[in-house]
């Protein structure tokens, strides 16, 4: 039985650094601010997550399950993602479950912390990441929204 992410102080610690890791630039290279506006605020909202990258296309997964980033994530349309200087501007579209399944299976090897949020291993069959994708929805980062750019400074 896959763990259920909560929100204590301690993710909280954890997301500051990473956060601030990031934003120097430190860390794994797939690991990025996103930022996304929320749904009903209307302020911007950041948190780190991996981005998962194959050849030119880029994906988002939902490794915690279904968080209020996803839900400001599906609600807007676009996203920022940030890692030292650079910054960019990206469309997100939701991918079906079944086109999900090769991102899910890359994440959960490049991103072995996070295994224990998952009913799957990498080695499971595709009908089973297809399950899982339910509860770890991938979504493709499209160019588009706006040119990336470095920050000034």
């Amino acid at each position: 039985m896959a763990k259920t992410y909560r929100v204590g102080a301690g993710a909280r610690l954890v997301n500051i650094v990473f956060r601030v890791m990031t934003r120097l630039g430190l860390g794994k290279d797939y690991r990025h601010v996103l930022t996304v506006r929320g749904r009903k605020t209307g302020r911007p909202y950041s948190i780190p997550v991996d981005v998962m990258r194959n050849g030119d296309q880029r994906w988002l997964v939902a490794a915690y399950g279904i968080t209020n980033w996803v839900h400001n994530a599906r609600a807007a349309g676009e996203v920022q993602i940030a890692r030292g200087r650079y910054r960019e501007t990206l469309r997100v579209a939701e991918v079906a479950p079944e086109d999900g399944v090769p991102v899910l299976r890359q994440y959960l090897r490049e991103v072995p912390v996070t295994r224990a949020y998952f009913d799957v291993t990498p080695d499971s069959p595709d009908e089973r990441f297809v399950a899982e994708a339910e509860r770890h929805p991938v979504f493709e980062l499209i160019p588009g929204a706006a040119h990336a750019q470095a920050a000034d400074g």
